[in-house]
């Protein structure tokens, strides 16, 4: 199996793994509430004798009973006293109403809502894998011809990809995903090209027999980004280097700062949503695990 695609499908199944776990969280959650929910079939109104934060007490009277005061935990900040509210409740068990903005209700909301995410990002994951596979596939099928090249890295943020800049006007940069066998790439080299990068957007190219895999669209231009040439002659210690670069381990630590910024988007979106502990942890998985995932799709280099 193409190195490639081994690490393709290690970076999807985490993402995968992620997405079923929140799912599964979400889930029993979503069921632990619908229950409650579900039972709370009686309607009246009530009043909030008193706030306090996020609590409040409500003065209400379930039909054919007498008047009695609750508290309820809200999701937000508390209205204020005096204010008239509806009031669901369980005509079984009435101890326990439920009111607007209520946290039983928001905690139910957000569950399902991580329920669709998940669903989604789970099927736009697929759907990309599958799409790549069919459109890598179908450019290395293309007739192949000797093309002298240069592999330049190019560093742009936290991320590092290897191109393979064309000798011949007019120059063309090819994006292709990361094989051992490009640290040790004369420059330059002559390598078959299968396609034509002055037509085609997705090229594939052949390095001493081995098919490496357009990361991206061929470009026009030079990539932004700190950029580093191979040496024209690679010595003994860059081919050494080459083979510690081989096993996916190597690539997976490589791409681990990517990370960073996943707690911190995180963060920022828990402060905005007013959720708690659980969805700063679980967004933080899910982020950190599309941040490995987009690196491979897109190439990274651990070079």
């Amino acid at each position: 199996m193409p190195r490639v695609l081994r690490y393709g499908l290690l970076t999807t199944g985490l993402v995968l793994a992620v997405c079923a776990v929140l799912a599964v969280v979400a889930g029993t959650a979503l069921a632990g509430a619908s229950g409650r929910l579900t039972a709370a079939t009686g309607r009246t109104f009530g009043t909030v004798v008193a706030a306090d934060g996020n609590r409040v007490d409500v003065r209400w009277t379930p039909q054919g009973g007498t008047e009695r005061t609750d508290p309820v935990e809200l999701a937000g900040a508390a209205p204020p006293a005096g204010t008239r509210t509806e009031v669901a409740y369980d005509p079984a068990a009435p101890g326990t109403p439920l009111v607007p903005g209520a946290r039983a209700l928001a905690d139910a909301d957000s569950a399902l809502d991580t329920l669709y995410l998940t669903g989604t990002v789970a099927v736009l994951v697929v759907l990309t894998a599958g799409w790549q596979l069919l459109s890598r596939r179908h450019a290395a099928a293309r007739p192949a011809r000797g093309v002298p090249v240069r592999r330049v890295r190019i560093q742009a943020g936290l991320l590092a990809r290897s191109w393979l800049e064309t000798e011949a006007s007019p120059r063309r940069w090819i994006p292709v995903h990361f094989d051992p066998v490009l640290v040790g790439l004369r420059a330059p080299a002559t390598v078959r090209v299968h396609g034509d990068p002055l037509r085609h957007r997705l090229v594939a190219v052949e390095v001493d027999g081995r098919l490496l895999h357009p990361s991206g669209p061929v470009r026009d231009r030079e990539p932004r980004g700190r950029r580093t040439d191979n040496p024209s002659a690679p010595d003994a210690s860059t081919l050494e280097r080459a083979k510690r670069l081989a096993p996916l381990h190597r690539q997976l630590s490589a791409d681990l700062p990517l990370l960073l910024p996943a707690p911190v988007l995180a963060l920022l979106w828990t402060w905005v949503s007013g959720a708690g502990a659980g969805t700063w942890a679980g967004t933080t998985a899910l982020l950190a695990a599309l941040a490995i995932w987009l690196a491979a799709l897109r190439g990274s280099d651990p070079s």
